[in-house]
């Protein structure tokens, strides 16, 4: 913005001479550059990022974390403040930012609006299933303004990141947190685009490692619900790999299988069986 204030000023000081038609086009192709360029910068989660390094708790590692939310609801106004930001943005501005930016953005949005939904009705829940009806689940709620419009978690997860075929990233569903001790832990930071790749991959590994929700025994592999409801995502060819199988070989070593094993479950010597799921609230207390 400064170099345009210099060339107002530089042409405003020959006022008295005549300015040709072509500089005053160049004067306003700088600005709409500059305009422009400023539309396309990364939105910024740092508000979302400092609430969730004061009241994220890590455990193990960053394999497990815990939400203080008793903490994120003394800073609930922080939170509003976030998701009002959030509710902002258009459409067309979305739209004009990298895959990466989009992403980071939508993963942080569900995640937030999670938090959100939970402190409605805290500390009077031990699970996010209470906050749902008989026929409509808690993910099915349409309350989140975003784009114009109210929609649900579901929509955001459902339609936005897997449905809208941008993106073919199976890793998400290591990112976004459903508030339960099942779930994939709730990093302690805010996903950015610089970043985006980093963060879903150690997302990844500490959750295949965690041996409470993904463990060897015997010939069989146990493994999260998770890749039972989501197992088209697995299947889709991320880094090459067309079966669920092969994605969890890929991580082989995460899931602390050796050489051999990994070759077992390659050839489907190894059975893939599935762990019920935790719906309790992964709360501190």
């Amino acid at each position: 913005m400064r170099h345009n204030g210099h060339l107002r000023f530089w042409s405003d000081s020959f006022a008295g001479k005549e300015v040709n038609t072509m500089f005053r086009k160049l004067l306003l192709c700088i600005s709409l550059m500059c305009s422009g360029s400023a539309a396309a910068q990364a939105f910024d989660h740092q508000l979302w990022d400092d609430l969730l390094k004061r009241h994220v708790v890590v455990i193990d590692g960053g394999q497990i974390t815990k939400a203080d939310y008793a903490g994120f609801q003394s800073q609930r106004q922080d939170l509003k403040q976030y998701l009002d930001s959030v509710s902002m943005v258009s459409q067309a501005e979305f739209d004009n930012w990298s895959n990466e930016t989009q992403l980071a953005f939508l993963i942080n949005v569900y995640n937030a609006w999670t938090v959100e939904l939970i402190l409605t009705k805290y500390p009077d829940l031990n699970s996010i299933k209470q906050l749902g009806g008989f026929f409509r689940s808690p993910w099915k709620k349409t309350f989140i303004p975003l784009f114009d419009r109210e929609v649900s978690l579901d929509y955001i997860e459902h339609d936005l990141i897997r449905g809208s075929g941008r993106y073919n990233e199976s890793r998400i569903h290591f990112a976004v947190n459903c508030a339960s001790i099942g779930c994939p832990a709730l990093r302690n930071e805010a996903y950015t685009a610089e970043l985006l790749d980093a963060q879903l991959e150690q997302q990844t590994q500490l959750f295949l490692q965690d041996k409470k929700r993904n463990r060897l025994d015997g010939n069989r592999l146990m493994v999260s619900e998770i890749f039972k409801w989501y197992r088209k995502d697995f299947e889709q060819g991320w880094r090459n790999t067309g079966s669920l199988t092969a994605f969890l070989a890929l991580y082989g070593k995460a899931l602390g299988l050796d050489s051999d094993q990994q070759t077992k479950l390659q050839q489907s010597e190894i059975v893939i069986a599935f762990l019920d799921y935790d719906w309790q609230l992964n709360d501190t207390l």
